[in-house]
């Protein structure tokens, strides 16, 4: 194994300290707090069960499980919520569909549903800086002049990040795992290391590139798991992203980064709509057609799409109806790799993370946005884009503008 430095060892190592929850005992399969995903998903429901001490909670399972002859995956208290999440496996020979009904009319259930499937929405003074035509397109150096994010709390639920890259030591404040085994791959894991550098990469460092906000604090929480083994793509499930929402609401992020999209969720969509109640600014990158749209399309979430800020457009899938109204670039976008390293991404995963880099400068300047006034800003000085007209305008974000509007100043 790589040799780390002393504080990227540390984060590394508490990944395997993760508390336990409380409530029901540790799942058969998968280490204790953490969630599995080896199980096959289509044979699994999620049953909510209301707020109560954990020995109502433990008999109620257990009286699910003989009723209806489940076994129990696994279980866990949602702090965010006060309710306790059970993972169910249905038994060989009937169907999710099947026992979901039967669940959720049951009175010691609050909610039962399926668990829905995610994929990260990515695909192919600094020496790297002047690559990053994304970065002239935001006008991020006369948005410097005004804030870098400084000490603000942004979540990464993605995979894992490499802690030891040059240009994001020092930004990665939280390290958590939420996968099963996912510790074993975090710091090699690629897609959420290259999405921590566009947020936060180091300025000024005489290495490599530099983040939106350069200075903000990555909780990197890893939800997702590549798939395949070392690919740019990755996958995540309603529970593994449940488990990562909840810690980021309790520990009280200021912005949440979802670069990732699949169908609607209703655990999901209550923990985000308690994250926005909080305060908690909630960025997510749009898969370009409605099915794939959540939680992009979640009111109060700022979705992204992405743009190609060099030839002009937005990035859609044939026949796509995206749903969201703004657009950062996301093609040829140069950012962090892990083992050292640099590459150029595409897709509204990149998009998203650079506007939750727009939302930590914002966030630095005036604390006290909420999130419908921090989105307002970002539309207000958005520039539409040519040819987006139909069925509604999406326009480029402009970080510039957005701080310009904030502080009073001027964009030159």
């Amino acid at each position: 194994m790589t040799r780390f430095r002393s504080a990227a060892g540390a984060l590394l190592a508490a990944l395997v300290l993760l508390s336990a929850c409380s409530g029901y005992p540790r799942a058969a399969s998968g280490p204790e707090g953490v969630a599995p995903n080896t199980s096959s998903e289509s044979e699994q429901v999620m049953v909510m069960l209301a707020p109560a001490p954990p020995f109502v909670w433990t008999r109620a399972t257990r009286e699910l499980e003989q009723m209806y002859g489940l076994r129990t995956i696994y279980s866990w208290t949602l702090g965010s919520l006060g309710e306790q999440c059970v993972v169910f496996e249905v038994p060989r020979g009937r169907s999710a569909q099947d026992v979901l009904p039967r669940l959720a009319s049951d009175p010691r259930v609050g909610s039962a549903q399926p668990i829905e499937t995610y994929t990260t929405q990515a695909g192919e003074a600094d020496p790297y800086a002047k690559l990053q035509h994304g970065a002239q397109t935001l006008r991020l150096e006369q948005a410097h002049r005004w804030a870098t994010g400084k000490g603000v709390r942004v979540a990464v639920v993605d995979t894992g990040v490499d802690l030891d890259h040059p240009d994001l030591r020092g930004r990665i404040a939280v390290a958590r795992n939420f996968v099963d085994r996912g510790e074993q791959t975090f710091t090699t894991d690629v897609h959420g290391t290259a999405v921590a550098g566009l947020i936060a990469a180091s300025a000024g460092n005489e290495i490599g590139i530099v983040g939106v906000a350069p200075e903000a604090e990555i909780w990197a929480l890893k939800a997702c798991w590549q798939q395949p083994p070392g690919a740019r793509e990755a996958v995540c499930n309603s529970y593994t992203l449940a488990k990562a929402l909840d810690f980021a609401i309790v520990q009280k992020a200021q912005v949440l980064n979802m670069s990732l999209a699949g169908p609607k969720d209703p655990l999901l969509a209550r923990l985000l709509g308690t994250a926005l109640s909080r305060g908690i600014i909630v960025v997510a990158a749009d898969g370009g057609d409605e099915r794939h749209s959540f939680p992009a399309s979640l009111d109060g979430v700022l979705g992204v799409l992405g743009s190609d800020d060099l030839k002009g457009g937005i990035q859609t899938p044939p026949g796509g109806k995206p749903t969201a109204a703004l657009a950062a670039p996301a093609v040829d976008v140069l950012t962090t790799v892990p083992r050292g390293s640099y590459d150029f991404f595409s897709g509204s995963s990149m998009a998203a993370a650079q506007v939750a880099g727009v939302a930590a400068l914002l966030l630095e300047k005036d604390p006290r946005l909420t999130p419908d006034r921090l989105a307002g800003l970002i539309r207000k000085t958005a520039h539409p884009i040519a040819g987006t007209g139909n069925p509604h305008t999406v326009s480029q974000v402009d970080a510039c503008a957005a701080l310009a509007s904030v502080t009073g100043g001027e964009c030159r």
